[in-house]
């Protein structure tokens, strides 16, 4: 078996999932994790599969076809088989804050310096309420090696989130 890391993006329309999960079930691949979202107009995906190593050639030839057929364009990159990540805590943050640019770039730059890892991040802006202009929200699973402190990691987004004026929940996941 391979496994394969699948990026997928193209215009939105009804068909674009079946048409991929058809190209890796006529493979004899299977379908072992994704993210999928719809953002301004356009499907995007990540998809991971594992396929047998026989028919990988024609499993690639038939991700080219998508293009054609569904508007569908498709990049496949083996997956590095790596060791699992070393003991590490996981924390979930949550922001809030008026839009500005910037926000996600200072909030990842003060997790970096703490040696946070972001395994996954979703953020979105929406409209204040009676008026108040936009909104940004994110939210985020971090994980953390053993050896940083998580105070250290609060306080440095703590300031950042007083320079942003934004608020900022850190705590353990559900």
């Amino acid at each position: 078996m391979t496994t394969y890391v699948l990026t997928a993006i193209g215009d939105d329309r009804p068909g674009l999932v079946a048409a991929l999960a058809a190209a890796v079930d006529e493979h004899g691949g299977s379908w072992v994790d994704s993210q999928l979202a719809l953002l301004a107009g356009k499907f995007a995906g990540i998809v991971q599969v594992d396929l047998p190593d026989e028919a990988v050639q024609d499993f690639l030839s038939a991700l080219e076809g998508l293009e054609a057929e569904v508007g569908l364009a498709v990049e496949a990159a083996v997956a590095e088989q790596t060791a699992p990540p070393g003991p590490a805590r996981a924390l979930r943050l949550h922001l809030l804050g008026q839009d500005r640019t910037g926000m996600v770039r200072e909030v990842t730059t003060a997790l970096r310096s703490q040696g946070a890892t972001i395994d996954g991040l979703r953020s979105w802006t929406r409209e204040a309420p009676e008026g108040g202009g936009m909104l940004f929200e994110a939210e985020a699973e971090l994980r953390l090696p053993t050896e940083s402190d998580e105070a250290d990691v609060r306080e440095a987004l703590e300031t950042i989130a007083a320079e942003l004026m934004v608020d900022l929940e850190l705590d353990a996941p559900e």
